[in-house]
């Protein structure tokens, strides 16, 4: 049973990290609809209602990342409410920046900067756990070099498989197909980044005191997943325009390759419980599609920008969480 006075006491916190799960939704869930809106397979009004619902069906698939984000990151017993705060209002400032400028930022790396950086300012070097950061650097060869050439790879098996298709039957084939891989990637985020929020929200919860374990419930798994479809639908068009529009040129087979890349490589990952950035996998995936056709097709000066944010969101997150708990300690005497 809920307890409900302490979850009402909770509650401006709770509210706060749903506020970065809504800008998780506005620049990173675009990134698993952004490739079959740019071929014109779908409308980008269709592909966010069905971008919500299958990020939905992928969170229920399963809690290994939301617990190696509650329970693997942190020491939950050397912290305290305010810690979880301090580590998602990084995430709200420097997505909130990085979307201003059209950049898919990584609010999985966000979130671990912050929680990492909000704890060392609250408990020192002992609140951070080595087993679950061992995840993190686990995901991020995972995104960087899976995602790169499983695209490029699973792209040139296609163009042997079609070389003697007419280039009319390669588009109305895998313009078909490439519904189905948007409908994998969708469900795939869900699965993997969709979790990320439901354990910091849950890890709140047993910090709070509203509930004696980590144990994460369906009402926060709907909650979280809402509030991120909400997101995807409000500001999610200029993610979608940068990786699936300025990145690289794409056909729909292309398309295809690169999201069927990214979204077996995260669904590995979600399974193993590794929390991954869905943003690098799908952004690598499209430039190993696009190398394919040689590296003057990857438009490289967008990439070094995109390359920018995310070197950046560690140390930035990082250091607004930790000067939040410094803030906060100083404001409390």
């Amino acid at each position: 049973m809920l307890d409900w006075p302490h979850l009402l006491h909770l509650s401006p916190w709770l509210l706060l990290i749903l506020a970065a799960e809504f800008v998780n939704g506005w620049t990173d869930a675009p990134n698993a609809i952004a490739t079959v809106v740019s071929t014109r397979v779908m409308k980008p009004g269709h592909a966010v209602i069905m971008a919500a619902v299958l990020n939905l069906a992928g969170t229920f698939a399963g809690t290994a990342v939301a617990a190696t984000i509650g329970k693997g990151i942190i020491n939950p017993d050397l912290v305290d409410i305010q810690t979880i705060g301090a580590a998602v209002m990084g995430i709200v400032v420097w997505s909130t920046i990085a979307w201003y400028y059209g950049l898919p930022t990584s609010e999985s790396h966000g979130l671990v900067a912050g929680l990492a950086g909000a704890g060392l300012a609250t408990a020192g070097w002992d609140a951070l756990l080595w087993d679950g950061w061992k995840k993190v650097f686990i995901g991020i060869a995972f995104s960087s070099v899976l995602g790169f050439f499983i695209g490029l790879f699973f792209l040139i098996a296609i163009l042997w498989v079609v070389r003697r298709w007419a280039p009319g039957t390669v588009k109305s084939v895998f313009g078909k197909l490439q519904i189905l891989s948007a409908a994998f990637m969708a469900f795939s985020h869900g699965s993997n980044d969709g979790q990320k929020f439901m354990g910091a929200f849950t890890l709140a919860l047993v910090i709070g005191g509203v509930q004696p374990e980590f144990e994460i419930h369906t009402w926060v798994i709907l909650l979280c997943a809402g509030v991120m479809a909400l997101g995807t639908s409000v500001g999610g068009w200029k993610i979608m325009k940068t990786l699936g529009m300025r990145l690289t040129h794409l056909k729909t087979h292309q398309g295809f390759a690169a999201e069927m890349a990214a979204a077996s490589t995260i669904e590995l990952a979600s399974r193993l419980g590794i929390p991954l950035s869905t943003t690098h996998t799908i952004s690598t995936s499209i430039m190993g599609v696009g190398a394919v056709k040689g590296l003057n097709a990857v438009r490289w000066g967008v990439t070094a920008r995109i390359v920018g944010a995310w070197l950046l969101t560690f140390p930035v997150c990082g250091a607004v969480a930790y000067g939040t708990v410094i803030l906060a300690k100083w404001i409390h005497g």
